[in-house]
């Protein structure tokens, strides 16, 4: 018997993302790149047709697009809003940390792992920090192992459900 793939747990906002793009590739970009070989065959001799194989290349990584997003779609599973539990951290929460050992304030949007985007601030909740965060409440401290090794400690000062 097969084992099941582990749910990847997603945001609504990052569902309808998704679904959008999957959409939007299925129904617009397919037919521009469809007129584009329709053309490029149109000109002749396809053995050095270069806007040809521009435009297969483009349809096999618009092809592979779509079938890594139905592979993604058909396994999330969609954080409920009514989980949300005040000042507790969990997939789809806004938080903001104390980093103690660099005395600043750091903030995050926990996401699931295919949402996830540190240089927007959303940290997937398999990441160290995020991992160690989830469960935990507003004004507790957290200690996070890295992956060198190193621990840091943060406080939590706010936690609030992320806006949509």
């Amino acid at each position: 018997m097969a084992k099941e793939a582990p749910k990847t747990m997603i945001t609504s906002a990052g569902l309808k993302k998704y679904e959008e793009e999957l959409q939007n590739l299925k129904v617009v970009r397919r037919q521009e790149v469809a007129k584009k070989i329709k053309v490029a065959r149109e000109q002749g001799d396809l053995s050095e047709n270069a806007d040809y194989d521009a435009a297969k290349e483009e349809q096999t990584e618009i092809e592979n697009r779509i079938a890594e997003l139905e592979a993604l779609l058909k396994n999330v599973e969609l954080v409920s809003e009514e989980e949300f539990v005040e000042d507790k951290i969990n997939v789809g929460s806004y938080v903001k940390l104390y980093d103690c050992a660099y005395d600043e304030e750091v903030e995050f949007h926990i996401v699931g792992s295919s949402e996830a985007n540190s240089l927007l601030g959303r940290i997937s909740n398999e990441s160290p920090v995020g991992a160690a965060l989830m469960g935990h409440f507003k004004d507790e401290t957290v200690d996070v192992k890295l992956a060198d090794g190193t621990v840091e400690s943060y406080k939590i000062l706010e936690v609030r459900k992320m806006e949509e």
